[in-house]
């Protein structure tokens, strides 16, 4: 019977589908899966972001600014008429709207001014090496943690015409009681001490960390060529914070022109919902409240909060402004 004889060095390929096959299968199907992770990943870590925004951020605002162009009731929410921009030429017609920009503008100022330069001052002595430093941290951190609600009642009872904290003290120096809430300067330092005691010790820890993040070799400089600590505040502190210093008043200002549960709560009961017997303190906000709340006109409340939102990104813009010109300045 006949054989044939192999040939040396003859190679035989393996049979189709067997285990190097089957790896290359898997390598293929494992870069298609990493090309695939590599692309989606980033996009499923920042989705749910963007969900949460979607939800509680951009649709309420776009559904405001249809409310604002339509005819709402509260006592009839599935009636709407559109009756265009009626309800902002309404609210700028009105001079109860300007003000409630005055007096939010007024109390902003004098609330934002005193709370940054006190915050300032203690972030500077907190930046020193001294005994128990987590404690003190924490102490004027203590306010910030206060709900609105208990330091507005709290601050209301502080400032009582009859028998309040603030009239006793002056008693003692021979002032008479101030009546606090029917004041027009009065009421709005009430309220701006009020934010002042709560949102000093807030911006004072920003102004830390940012102080802490400074390198020293600067100080050590500065100490060389002979300047007082004062000096190295002014020339080495003050300019490195100016970023910092931005972002606390464009915080505050938006702060400010949220201010709803100080006054409220500052007379309490009906003077408070309107801000006082002669508007003396109304707010934006409590405006807003009156409008959507109290009479039920949803179309001018709404009006107010787009407002209030222009109002927030033309500030915005006159900070971005000047920080440009202060960078600009600087260099």
């Amino acid at each position: 019977m006949a054989t044939t004889t192999p040939t040396r060095g003859a190679h035989n390929p393996p049979p189709t589908g067997g285990p190097h096959a089957a790896s290359k299968e898997r390598s293929a199907w494992r870069a298609r899966l990493w090309r695939i992770d590599d692309k989606v990943s980033p996009y499923a870590y920042i989705a749910p972001f963007f969900l949460v925004f979607g939800a509680f951020g951009l649709y309420p605002l776009l559904y405001t600014g249809w409310i604002a162009l339509h005819r709402v009731e509260m006592t009839s929410l599935d009636q709407s008429e559109w009756v265009g921009f009626d309800n902002f030429a309404k609210i700028l017609q009105d001079s109860e709207f300007w003000t409630a920009v005055s007096n939010t503008f007024i109390i902003g100022v004098i609330s934002t001014v005193p709370q940054l330069l006190v915050a300032l001052g203690l972030a500077h002595l907190l930046n020193y090496k001294l005994r128990a430093s987590t404690f003190w941290r924490t102490i004027i951190l203590t306010p910030y943690a206060t709900s609105v609600a208990t330091a507005a009642l709290v601050f209301a009872l502080v400032f009582r015409a009859d028998g309040g904290l603030i009239n006793w003290v002056l008693s003692l120096v021979g002032v008479d009681n101030v009546d606090w809430g029917s004041g027009h300067w009065t009421s709005k330092i009430a309220i701006s001490i009020i934010v002042i005691w709560r949102w000093t010790g807030y911006n004072a820890l920003i102004y830390l960390a940012a102080m802490q993040a400074v390198p020293t070799d600067l100080y050590e400089a500065a100490s060389i060529d002979g300047a007082s600590r004062w000096q190295q505040f002014r020339k080495v502190t003050i300019p490195a914070l100016r970023p910092t210093i931005l972002f606390t008043i464009v915080i505050s200002t938006i702060g400010s022109m949220q201010l709803f549960g100080e006054p409220l709560l500052l007379e309490g009961g009906t003077l408070g919902s309107v801000g006082g017997s002669e508007h003396q303190y109304e707010t934006l906000s409590i405006y807003l409240f009156n409008y959507g709340w109290k009479l039920g006109h949803l179309g001018p409340a709404a009006a107010v909060a787009w407002a209030m939102l222009v109002l927030l990104l033309l500030i915005a813009l006159i900070n971005w402004i000047v920080s440009r010109f202060v960078r600009k300045s600087a260099a």
